[in-house]
């Protein structure tokens, strides 16, 4: 194995039950790929470096089929899911319950029960296609046509179609926002669905203790089953390892520097041709006290949209997609502190926030990031110990595979969706070597999926 992301581990661990000897290696110093946690700004302050906020994680099926919480992982849920500020005082909110969050939707709340909530009530029926790769025969066709109708939609044309309300429309938007796609490019209206649904089924939760936690629970799951995992030693030439199988947690830019010489040329220059798309923009802060929200229902969550309206939102996206800097770019916030004592010293708190800007952009966004805030948090600068800043040239050196910055390992447009990175999904022309990040189906997400149907894959292969 090569890449220690959840998708790397869990490959290793879906091998090593099969009675394989595993071993993963690790370029950085510390395992994890983009679910690390690290004391970036002062000591006794615990930032997660990438992910913070993991609904995937707790519905994937590959995780609750492991015992994690026997090695240290505990899942936090705040009282609320998201929050979602505007500059008038007020904030929409996604709860646990789909009818509480729809009850204060006002005009918008049966549009957002019969969308939203159709996706919860078939999760069970669902959940297949959401994790596999797009082109298997769903077992429940009518389920999967039904929300295929709406997820490989745009956001836009569904906010469109569903909404009249300022509320539900920014709250859908900034869900669907998370895909770093434009709003109005297919099928960013998919995001929303899943994780807005997800929102409601398992929760948008938090490990305690910090994004290493899931991470940790993992490498000592598959140390148990006798695999192993070593750290500061990272592959350039995939010559140098020697197994019958080799699974590479990497998206096609780092893949290719390692083992082009070995793929034939055609393969060579389809994988050279996959798109990577914006990158972002990211600030941790170490505070002194919470965050002085205006709306006092924001404390009631981890997770915090800023950006304001849902035209301010398709606005920005566009600009990030576009190659141009926003200048009241939309913004995810988490503020695990309030939930989790152990993240900060008595008393202080932690903050997590990003926005998109254009591929590989070198534009500090810390003065744009912090007018978000303050517009809907005034006195938060005062509030402020110490920050640290990741550009996306600086997130790409953390994680070779988010090349330019992009947090999603490529575009997940309708092209790249189904052929990630190409048809051949977790397989390449080499025998015995595979490919499992996030760059594979089923995509973005800490789920592990991809690091499962890799090991599928090769199991099969014999």
């Amino acid at each position: 194995m090569i890449g220690s992301g959840p998708n790397g581990l869990t490959a290793a661990i879906v091998l090593a039950r099969a009675g394989r000897k595993v071993v993963v290696y690790e370029a950085q110093k510390t395992v994890g790929g983009a679910v690390r946690s690290a004391p970036l700004t002062l000591p006794g302050f615990t930032h997660d470096v990438c992910s913070a906020v993991h609904p995937f994680a707790v519905a994937s099926p590959i995780f609750r089929s492991m015992p994690l919480a026997q090695f240290g992982l505990e899942w936090i849920a705040p009282p609320a899911e998201l929050a979602h500020p505007f500059d008038d005082g007020t904030a929409a909110m996604v709860e646990r319950s789909v009818s509480d969050t729809a009850a204060g939707l006002g005009p918008d709340a049966a549009a957002y029960r019969a969308l939203v909530g159709s996706v919860v009530d078939d999760w069970r029926r669902l959940e297949e296609v959401v994790f596999s790769p797009l082109t298997l025969i769903p077992r429940h066709p009518l389920s999967a046509a039904r929300f295929g109708f709406n997820a490989l939609r745009s956001c836009d044309a569904v906010v469109r179609r569903t909404f009249a309300g300022r509320d539900a429309r920014a709250l859908f938007a900034g869900i669907a926002a998370h895909g770093m796609l434009p709003l109005d490019v297919r099928p960013s209206a998919g995001v929303a669905l899943v994780l807005g649904a997800l929102a409601h089924i398992v929760g948008w939760a938090i490990p305690r203790g910090g994004a290493q936690k899931l991470t940790d629970a993992l490498v000592g799951y598959l140390r148990s089953l006798g695999g192993d995992v070593i750290v500061d030693t990272p592959v350039t030439n995939i010559d140098e390892v020697s197994a019958k199988t080799i699974i590479c947690d990497l998206s096609p830019r780092p893949l290719l520097r390692i083992a082009g010489h070995r793929l034939p040329d055609a393969y060579r220059a389809l994988i050279g041709k996959y798109r990577y798309g914006m990158g972002a923009f990211k600030v941790d802060w170490a505070l002194d006290a919470p965050i002085p929200w205006r709306a006092e229902s924001c404390a009631r969550a981890a997770t915090v949209h800023l950006g304001g309206t849902y035209e301010a939102l398709i606005a920005s996206e566009r600009d990030a997609w576009d190659g141009r800097v926003c200048d009241r770019p939309f913004v995810i916030l988490v503020q695990p502190s309030l939930f989790d004592a152990s993240r900060a010293p008595a008393g202080k708190h932690t903050a997590w926030a990003y926005c998109h800007v254009p591929h590989g952009s070198t534009v500090d966004m810390t003065d744009r990031i912090e007018a978000q805030i303050e517009a809907v948090a005034p006195g938060f600068r005062d509030r402020v110990l110490a920050r640290s800043t990741m550009s996306p040239a600086e997130i790409e050196r953390h994680n070779a595979n988010l090349v330019g910055g992009d947090i999603g390992a490529g575009v997940s447009d309708l092209r790249q969706l189904f052929a990630r990175p190409t048809w051949r999904w977790h397989s390449t022309p080499v025998k015995g070597l595979y490919l499992c990040s996030a760059s594979t189906p089923p995509g973005v997400g800490v789920h592990g999926m991809c690091g499962y149907w890799a090991a599928q894959r090769a199991l099969a292969d014999g």
